[in-house]
């Protein structure tokens, strides 16, 4: 879509969405008098993102529907949804007029609107979509960081923050490091392997006695460096303060298992819980929450030897998972159900931001639900097209940017996550469905207010006729070929 028709997009849920008109109706599955309530119906295809369909109304059950939605038995509490403040990011919408910008984050991050992003995270230092690496002290051995300066996110970061919190205030921010400084690592470089010229060919100087091996502490392990890099977390929290921007939450390592051709450090259990002893008291301090992440691996033992230390564990409030950890979201929510779970970087794609991938990206979102995950966060929230990263890496984003043409367009899995957070309030609750005919592809919510949401994919090629059980009232449907719907069902229906 060009820039107007994202424009559109950026308006749907307003005036837009409440004109919008079909052709098709509910299949009825009974006939008893209906609500009087309207439940809300909207899809999207490949060909058509986010279109308000005519209202439906609830109905008398009548014989076994496709789905129960359980609505008694609420699960685990949902605190939001959000996407990534990434230096490329800020880049890419430096292409568009201001008044372009501002119409992404509006429809982004203000609250009722689009999106509805209430959560957001950020790098400490460097990360693979920087616009090339440095940390916030490169000088060798300043132990007492009297070099500490964030000069360089006055750029990118901060002003990218701004813009996002003048859209929503109760923005919550996390922050992770992709690599300590050189310094403070074993090798001496910010990264931890050799460009692989198929997919990374940038060459990032490392030697090959440089290279980091899963399995290893990448980061020194002497109680200096730990109390040192503890301290530089605390500088972070505290300059980013002074610029008006809370940061309220941080993991200490992005992918603490893979070393990679951009900045990077891998860490054993037993590394990360030693560090955490010094990281957590300069947390506490500033009253900063401790997340233990991001874990990238499909192995809960990981988790399990880190909390092992009670000490460090005593610091740790979360879990954050991504990648191939979503294999261990399970075990982890049901091992450690005393801890809250973020999936915190949706899988990131190839550049081409096509709809077979939006249809994977639901995959992930449904099961991450399904699991335990209390938030969901997306990756690089926008990039210029093709999404060529410092290190040369492709990736999706929510945003593409035709630096050019001074356009952009919201990208079709923009659209797929917005199905959900538009809809899904902080505060909700995920709600567990039942099938006995076959239909394990929805997702459901009880908003705060008591408003219902359910989000099903019809992923054939034909339409597809589905009945719903909410709440003791039927509701029918036939869902487009290929299509994601989204109903809320709204407090207070009469029934």
């Amino acid at each position: 879509m060009t820039e107007t028709t994202a424009t559109l997009g950026a308006s749907e849920t307003t005036a837009t969405s409440e004109t919008a008109a079909s052709t098709e109706t509910a299949a009825p599955s009974t006939t008893a008098a209906p609500s009087t309530t309207a439940v809300r119906w909207v899809t999207t295809t490949a060909d058509d993102a986010f279109r308000d369909r005519p209202a439906l109304r609830l109905t008398a059950p009548a014989g076994m529907p496709d789905v129960i939605v359980a609505t008694d038995r609420a699960r685990q509490e949902i605190e939001g949804f959000g996407a990534a403040f990434n230096e490329m990011g800020w880049t890419s919408l430096g292409a568009l007029s201001e008044t372009q910008r501002e119409r992404i984050l509006h429809e982004l991050f203000a609250p009722g609107v689009g999106g509805n992003f209430t959560i957001a995270r950020m790098p400490i230092g460097a990360n693979d979509f920087s616009r090339d690496w440095y940390s916030y002290d490169e000088i060798e051995g300043d132990f007492g960081l009297g070099h500490f300066t964030i000069e360089n996110d006055l750029e990118t970061l901060v002003p990218f923050i701004h813009a996002a919190l003048a859209h929503q205030s109760d923005l919550k921010i996390w922050a992770s490091p992709w690599s300590p400084p050189s310094w403070l690592k074993t090798n001496g470089h910010y990264a931890g392997a050799l460009p692989m010229p198929s997919l990374n060919p940038v060459d990032n100087g490392l030697h090959p006695d440089q290279i980091g091996h899963e399995g290893t502490d990448m980061m020194k392990q002497d109680d200096r460096s730990l109390r040192t890099y503890a301290e530089y977390f605390g500088r972070f929290i505290d300059a980013y303060r002074a610029e008006g921007i809370e940061v309220g939450m941080v993991m200490p390592q992005n992918e603490f298992n893979s070393a990679q051709p951009f900045p990077s450090c891998t860490w054993t259990p037993g590394g990360l819980a030693r560090f955490i002893r010094f990281l957590g008291p300069q947390m506490r301090e500033r009253e900063v929450t401790v997340f233990l992440g991001t874990l990238e691996r499909a192995n809960p033992e990981l988790v399990r030897e880190v909390l092992a230390d009670t000490e460090a564990a005593s610091y740790i409030e979360g879990l954050g998972v991504q990648w191939h950890g979503k294999a261990a979201v399970p075990f982890l929510q049901r091992d450690f159900a005393g801890l809250r779970l973020y999936q915190t970087e949706q899988e990131c794609g190839d550049g081409r931001n096509d709809w077979r991938f939006a249809r994977y990206a639901w995959g992930m979102l449904r099961d991450y639900f399904t699991n335990g995950a209390n938030a969901y966060l997306y990756w690089n929230l926008a990039l210029e097209r093709g999404g060529l990263s410092r290190w040369g890496w492709s990736q999706n984003s929510l945003v593409v940017v035709d630096a050019e043409a001074g356009t952009f367009e919201f990208s079709h899995e923009y659209f797929v996550l917005k199905h959900v957070s538009h809809f899904v309030r902080p505060g909700a609750r995920f709600v567990p469905s039942v099938s006995y005919s076959g239909y394990e592809n929805q997702l459901a919510f009880l908003n705060p207010d008591g408003s219902v949401v359910v989000v099903i994919q019809n992923d054939s090629a034909e339409d597809q006729t589905v009945s719903l059980l909410i709440d003791g009232r039927a509701l029918a449907v036939v869902l487009p070929a290929d299509s994601l719907s989204t109903f809320v069902v709204p407090v207070g229906d009469e029934k």
